[in-house]
């Protein structure tokens, strides 16, 4: 396929599409939240357009073999299978491409622009097996087949632009899964320095962690980075015993860093916290 250099090359070339891009990354922000969090994921506990992507990619990989198989064993059956196969692809593409919609509506810069060629390139294949299935019904089956067999030279290329996109750019990656909290109790700031509802930024390792009282005083803890794209919790808005991050609207309970609302779908790793002496200390919270 290419690099992730070369996709950055593409997404270059890509700007003159950048106002129609932000029209519709503005549309998709703008529906309600309870069905962007569906879209999310933020329920199931995981991004949801990763795991729907098999289905499609998976039905039209198999209605590929069992075009090329059909010819040489002229069972028609074999044919038919093709076809369900094709059009199971093509029902499953639908919401497949609204929840990467949902995803792509905050991306900035590179990779909004490779998310834009990754959807371009999905689109034009759902067109062209839409194509194929008419075709294959009206009796040309020859030239739906190789409709398909393009379409899904076009999956093959943005799949491989949806990995640079997860392992390339980070985008819907854990962005707390690689720090290194302690084990053991540090101290990093003085009691009376924490006042009423404020939201304080500590560095504990060089890892940074928001610090909070909950309303009924209790000392809170949760790591400062949001686990979406990366928004500085530390600079959200407060409600209640909630923070929603600054960036793109994520809402975490600041005690126990679970998301209230997307879209995040990762909680906010928790941190142990206690005032010695007049100091606050906080560490690692152990999951089994």
């Amino acid at each position: 396929m290419f690099s992730l250099r070369t996709a950055r090359r593409a997404a270059e070339a890509a700007k003159v599409l950048d106002p129609a891009a932000d029209a519709l990354q503005s549309a998709m922000r703008a529906l309600p939240k309870s069905a962007t969090d569906v879209l999310d994921g933020t329920w199931f506990g995981a991004p949801l357009h990763p795991a729907l992507t098999d289905v499609p990619i998976g039905s039209w990989t198999a209605a590929t073999v069992l075009d090329a198989v059909a010819p040489a064993t002229g069972d028609d059956t074999i044919a038919a299978a093709a076809d369900h196969v094709l059009a199971l692809g093509v029902l499953a593409a639908v919401p497949t491409a609204l929840t990467g919609m949902n995803d792509w509506s905050h991306l900035r810069g590179d990779s909004k622009r490779i998310g834009m060629l990754h959807a371009l390139l999905n689109s034009a294949a759902l067109g062209l097996n839409v194509a194929s299935l008419v075709l294959r019904r009206s009796g040309r089956r020859e030239a739906g087949r190789a409709l398909s067999g393009v379409a899904f030279a076009g999956t093959l290329m943005s799949a491989h632009l949806g990995g640079h996109l997860s392992f390339g750019l980070g985008v819907r990656v854990n962005r707390t899964a690689f720090e290194s909290p302690p084990s053991e109790f540090r101290p990093v700031l003085a009691e009376a320095e924490l006042r009423g509802e404020e939201l304080r930024r500590v560095d504990v390792d060089g890892a940074p962690v928001l610090l909070a009282r909950s309303r009924a005083g209790g000392l809170c803890a949760i790591a400062a980075t949001c686990t979406h794209l990366g928004g500085p919790l530390d600079e959200g808005e407060r409600d209640g015993d909630s923070v929603v991050c600054p960036w793109h609207g994520s809402r975490f309970d600041l005690c126990t860093g679970e998301v209230e609302q997307g879209p995040a779908v990762y909680p906010q790793p928790v941190y142990a916290a206690r005032a010695v002496d007049g100091t606050i200390e906080v560490r690692r919270v152990e999951h089994t």
